[in-house]
């Protein structure tokens, strides 16, 4: 393979991020490409085989652009451009930071981290419906929360409601303490803490009490038409059909809604069909109505979660390739 070097000029300002502490961010570059990189004063050097250098190149210009912006380098952004490299345009994923959502409560800029995740934003800020399917981690609910918040600050909306479907993961609502409110608020506590932590608890608390922010289970959503409403359906993936329609059809004038779901986590019992998996399907295709499919590539939490979903969509399609070999020529098992 032939050898090469290529240089970056870089202040001390930008290389301090780039580089890291105690240069954990160069080490994994050199890491993941078998390339050699070193700086003398302003100049760093980048070299090894070809490609390999250019991939290098190209990310560390892409992570000191973030960084003479103000943005932090996170193992998070940095491992999104290494992966990035391989089979995407770096200065479209640079433009993904741009996209500012709001401001949290502790004055933390929320941004898209990833390019489905600025696709999924831009889809909940032009249509009145949206989809966002895929797995734990990807920021699905946590960005619908957040342009949710966004649209009633910005008087887009009058009121904000965020519900899901009361579906048990193993466990039975009948054997919890209380009444119903006080047993389905265990399942409503993610939305409760997202809230807490884009709004802060003062203005979360005083909304609630005016009515203006709803959490509720989707049982509550029936018989109502909600006007001028930002509304989140989470873990659509265990409405059934009958619920997911009931749900769509509540949607008013002035209204925007979002549903998110895993379709690898379905807790329903055995024989019922998902409405989330249903509707994707029957709703292509209609002016008005976004579709997302997130992957493990825009999970956002540890690296380790990314590995561990793909460790499971392998043994998934393990499991359907298996299922179709045991088909006859008329396709029964």
């Amino acid at each position: 393979m032939a050898q090469t070097e290529r240089t970056i000029q870089m202040d001390n300002r930008v290389m301090l991020p780039v580089f890291g502490q105690f240069d954990a961010n160069i080490r994994k570059i050199e890491k993941e490409w078998d390339v050699k990189i070193v700086n003398r004063g302003d100049d760093i050097k980048i070299s090894g085989e070809e490609g390999s250098v250019h991939k290098a190149w190209s990310v560390m210009n892409s992570i000191a652009a973030l960084a003479r912006r103000g943005e932090e380098i996170t193992d998070q952004n940095l491992n999104y451009f290494i992966t990035a490299a391989e089979e995407m345009n770096l200065e479209e994923v640079e433009k993904v930071y741009n996209d500012l959502v709001c401001i949290t409560a502790n004055g933390r800029p929320l941004k898209p981290k990833t390019l489905g995740q600025k696709k999924y934003v831009d889809l909940i800020k032009n249509n009145t419906v949206v989809f966002g399917v895929g797995p734990a981690g990807t920021g699905k609910t946590y960005l619908a929360m957040a342009m949710a918040i966004t649209a009633f600050k910005n008087n887009e909306v009058n009121r904000i409601i965020l519900t899901r479907p009361a579906i048990e993961a193993g466990e039975k609502l009948g054997f919890l303490p209380g009444d119903l409110q006080q047993k389905v608020d265990p399942y409503l506590r993610p939305l409760y803490d997202a809230l807490y932590e884009i709004m802060g608890s003062e203005n979360f608390l005083k909304n609630m009490e005016r009515g203006l922010i709803e959490v509720a289970p989707l049982a509550y959503m029936r018989g109502r038409t909600l006007d001028n409403a930002f509304i989140v359906l989470d873990e659509a993936q265990n409405t059934t059909p009958e619920q997911m329609k009931m749900f769509l059809t509540r949607i008013g004038y002035g209204s925007k809604a979002v549903i998110t779901g895993d379709l690898t986590q379905i807790d329903l019992t055995e024989g019922k069909r998902s409405g989330l998996m249903e509707v994707t399907k029957i709703l292509t295709g209609i002016d008005g109505i976004g579709m997302i499919t997130l992957t493990n590539k825009d999970v956002v939490r540890h690296p380790l979660v990314q590995k561990i979903i793909l460790a499971y969509e392998k043994l998934e399609t393990k499991k359907r390739s298996d299922l179709d070999g045991k088909k006859d020529k008329r396709g029964r098992y």
